[in-house]
C-alpha cells in the first residue's frame, strides 16, 4: 500500500484555502495524446480518497479513510483479501487493478461543498487520480459528482443519503452505493406504524441542506401514508451544536413524535438536547413520547451513549449482518483495527472494489468503459445480499435495515439491534418517481 504522504499534504492545503470560500476556477486540462483524463501509463494507477477529516462528520470521513486504505490493501494482495474471497465477480486477482499497483492520495472534504471540490480538483489536476471516493455529506457529494463530471473521472460515492445525489442532480459519472432517504422511509413507516400506531403527530427537525429537506420530504411522505400528521417541520444550520432552542417548542406543539433528520454530531448533540428536556418521559395525547432517527449510523450511536436506547432508525449496512461478505469484511476490519466497521466504511470499501471490478471488466480505465461495466451490474458478496447498480440513475438497490437503539448492550460495539431486513423490492422505486425527477444523467465524459 502506498500513501503519496507529499501529495496529500498539497491536497489538504487546497482544500483548506477553498473553505474560506474563495471561488476557485475549474479547469481541466488532458494530454493531446491521452485518451482519457489521467490515462495511467506507469506501473501504478492514483485513486483519490476525499472525506471529511474536520467537522461535524468527522468521526465517520476518518472510518472511511480506514476502510478505503483497507481496500487498497487487498487490491494489491496484501493481507487476507477481505471481500475479494466473498465477491461474486472474481475478476479482481489482488495484483492491482489491470495489474497495476494501487496507490492514493487523500483529501478533507471539512463537510462544505467547496472545500470538497477543491481537494478533489487538486487530488484530479495535481496527482492524476482517475477515481474520487468518498464523502459523508450529501451537499459535497451533488459538488463533488458535477466536478468529475465535468473532470472526466469516475466518483464512486461514500455516505450520501440525500435522494438528490441519484436523483435530480445525477450524473453519468457518479455512482451510488449507499441506500437513499427514500429508502429509508420506505423501510421505516410500516415499523413505525406497527410499534407506535397510525394516529401520531410529528414534529420535524431537519439539517438545512439538501440531505435533510429529502430525508423530512421522504419520511413526511411516507408516514402520512400511513396515517401520520406533520405538525411542524424546523431547518436547523448544520453548524449547530447546541439545539436547546429548537427543542423547546416541541413540548407545547401538539406533537408525540420528534423526528430528527440529523447526522453525525448533529444527531448526537440534538438527541442529548431532547432527552435533557425530558422528552422519552413525556406522555403527548394520550401515547408515550417518542423520538425518531430516520439515518442511523454506528459511530452515531456510541457518541449518544445511552440517550439512543430503544430509538428506532435506519441504516445502509450493520456489522452483525451474517451474509459472508459481510463477515469477510468485518474480520478483515477488525482485524487490522480493533473494532468493527460503520456503515459508511462498508459502503466506500465497496465502492473502491467495485470500481476496480469494473476496470477489470470492462479492460480499462477509461471511463465511458467503467460506465458501462457498472451499469445493471448484479452482485453478491459485499454485504447486504443482492445488489443491482440500476443503469437509469446509477443508483444501488439491496436490503435496508430498521435498527434499534439497544436496550441492552452487551459490549462498546453492541449499540444497535437489527429489528428488521427490508427486502429490496420494498423500497424500489421507478426512475422518473416525484422525488427524483428533474435532471438529466447525461452522458459519459472521458475528458480528454
Amino acid at each position: 500500500m502506498t500513501n503519496k504522504s507529499v501529495t496529500r499534504r498539497g491536497v489538504l492545503k487546497s482544500g483548506a484555502v477553498a473553505g474560506t470560500g474563495l471561488a476557485l476556477p475549474t479547469i481541466f486540462t488532458a494530454s493531446s495524446a491521452a485518451a482519457f483524463t489521467n490515462e495511467p501509463t506507469g506501473g501504478s494507477v492514483t485513486l483519490g480518497f476525499n472525506v471529511p477529516q474536520t467537522g461535524p462528520y468527522a468521526e465517520e470521513g476518518n472510518d472511511e479513510l480506514l476502510a478505503q486504505q483497507l481496500a487498497v490493501e487487498h487490491l494489491n494482495g496484501e493481507g487476507d483479501g477481505g471481500c475479494l474471497n466473498t465477491f461474486t465477480s472474481k475478476a479482481l486477482k489482488g495484483n492491482g487493478i489491470l495489474g497495476k499497483k494501487v496507490e492514493f492520495v487523500t483529501g478533507d472534504t471539512q463537510t462544505k461543498s467547496d472545500a470538497a471540490r477543491a481537494s478533489a480538483k487538486s487530488m484530479i489536476e495535481k496527482d492524476g487520480a482517475i477515481m474520487i471516493n468518498g464523502g459523508s455529506s450529501s451537499g459535497v457529494a451533488v459538488a463533488v459528482q458535477g466536478l468529475c463530471q465535468e473532470a472526466g473521472v469516475i466518483f464512486m460515492a461514500g455516505l450520501t443519503h440525500a435522494n438528490d445525489t441519484t436523483g435530480k442532480d445525477k450524473k453519468a459519472n457518479g455512482f451510488r452505493h449507499f441506500f437513499n432517504a427514500y429508502m429509508s422511509g420506505a423501510a421505516l413507516a410500516p415499523v413505525l406504524a406497527a410499534e407506535m400506531g397510525k394516529e401520531r403527530r410529528a414534529y420535524h427537525l431537519t439539517a438545512d441542506y439538501n440531505w435533510g429537506w429529502t430525508q423530512e420530504e421522504s419520511i413526511v411522505a411516507s408516514t402520512e401514508a400511513l396515517g401520520w400528521e406533520t405538525v411542524n417541520t424546523v431547518k436547523t444550520p448544520l453548524a449547530s451544536t447546541d439545539f436547546s432552542s429548537y427543542i423547546a417548542p416541541v413540548l407545547n406543539s401538539g406533537a408525540d413524535v420528534l423526528v430528527l433528520n440529523h447526522y453525525g454530531g448533529n444527531m448526537v448533540n440534538s438527541l442529548t438536547n431532547a432527552i435533557q428536556f425530558g422528552l422519552l418521559d413525556k406522555v403527548a395525547n394520550g401515547k408515550d413520547f417518542k423520538i425518531v432517527v430516520p439515518l442511523y449510523s454506528e459511530l452515531m450511536a456510541a457518541g449518544a451513549g445511552e440517550n439512543i436506547k430503544g430509538v428506532l432508525g435506519s441504516m445502509n449496512w450493520n456489522w452483525q449482518l451474517q451474509d459472508e461478505g459481510t463477515k469477510a469484511f468485518v474480520k478483515s476490519f477488525g482485524e487490522k483495527y480493533g473494532k468493527p466497521p460503520s456503515n459508511s466504511a462498508q459502503t466506500c470499501y465497496a465502492q473502491v472494489l467495485l470500481y476496480a471490478d469494473a476496470v477489470e471488466r470492462a479492460g480499462t480505465f477509461n471511463p465511458c468503459g467503467v460506465v458501462e461495466a457498472l451499469e445493471d451490474f448484479e452482485f453478491d458478496g459485499l454485504g447486504n445480499g443482492p445488489t443491482w447498480y440500476r443503469g437509469a440513475d446509477h443508483q444501488c438497490f439491496k436490503d435496508v435495515l430498521v435498527v434499534r437503539g439497544n436496550e441492552n448492550p452487551t459490549n462498546a460495539y453492541d449499540t444497535l439491534e437489527i429489528v428488521e431486513i427490508t427486502p429490496r423490492a420494498q423500497v424500489e422505486y421507478d426512475p422518473e418517481h416525484p422525488m427524483f425527477a428533474g435532471g438529466e444523467l447525461g452522458k459519459c465524459n472521458p475528458g480528454a
